[in-house]
């Protein structure tokens, strides 16, 4: 009697919260397609072709994906809605499940792979929001949340209650407006990281395996603010 073969766990991955729109295919802990975009503004044009082309990528005995898993938030408004809807339209298609994602925790495990110095540090994401407001939250080198998800008005000082004693790295597209603020000298700031889902398959497929899934329905994605529409002046 031959051995039974292990069937390959497929998820798609969509990442859409910030100005990079990208798009990834995991089997098995592998990433088996990749594909992003940095240029900002294009996801509603782009979103659509990437999953396409990463469809074509599933194994040959697979005819669809086994789930899709989509960057919950926070971060830009119009990019998590047409990431989430898009996931949800394929889940509804191909009736398999969703999951999400937090976007804050998805960077920080991205930061913890690059930084050597683990001991003793924290790990702060920071999203962009309006002038000098970001989303973040402070995660240890375990991932554990030290100071959950908040809206953060950043002046002087700010987080000077963490940083007395640890050391805080810092990073994200609203960590650069923030750099001259954060002087205390237990700071310490990375570039280029960015949420990308070809990290996100840790939490997906972690997520898969213990049944950890959104209803399609009624799942929304976390703006953590609303929306605001600005009126343009009338011209005289």
């Amino acid at each position: 009697m031959k051995p039974h073969k292990q069937a390959h766990m497929t998820i798609l991955n969509i990442e859409t919260s910030t100005h990079v729109c990208s798009v990834s295919l995991s089997c098995n802990g592998k990433n088996i397609f990749s594909k992003s975009d940095n240029h900002g503004q294009n996801h509603a044009a782009l979103l659509n072709l990437f999953i396409e082309e990463a469809l074509k990528h599933l194994p040959a005995e697979k005819s669809k994906p086994d789930a899709v898993a989509v960057s919950s938030g926070p971060g830009s408004y119009t990019g998590l809605r047409i990431g989430v809807s898009a996931a949800k339209g394929l889940c509804y298609g191909f009736d398999i499940p969703l999951i999400s994602v937090n976007t804050l925790q998805l960077m920080a495990y991205a930061a913890i792979q690059v930084v050597s110095k683990k001991e003793n540090t924290l790990f702060c994401p920071m999203i962009d929001a309006r002038r000098m407001e970001v989303y973040s939250a402070f995660y240890d080198a375990d991932l554990n949340v030290v100071r959950d998800i908040k809206s953060d008005i950043i002046t002087e000082g700010v987080y000077n209650e963490y940083l007395s004693s640890k050391n805080v790295v810092f990073f994200g597209n609203g960590m650069e407006k923030c750099r001259e603020l954060l002087t205390h000298p237990h700071s310490v700031f990375i570039l280029d990281i960015n949420p990308l889902s070809d990290n996100m398959l840790y939490f997906s497929e972690k997520a898969f395996s213990e049944g950890k899934t959104e209803d399609v329905a009624y799942f929304e994605p976390f703006y953590l603010k609303e929306f605001q529409v600005t009126t343009p002046k009338k011209k005289v």
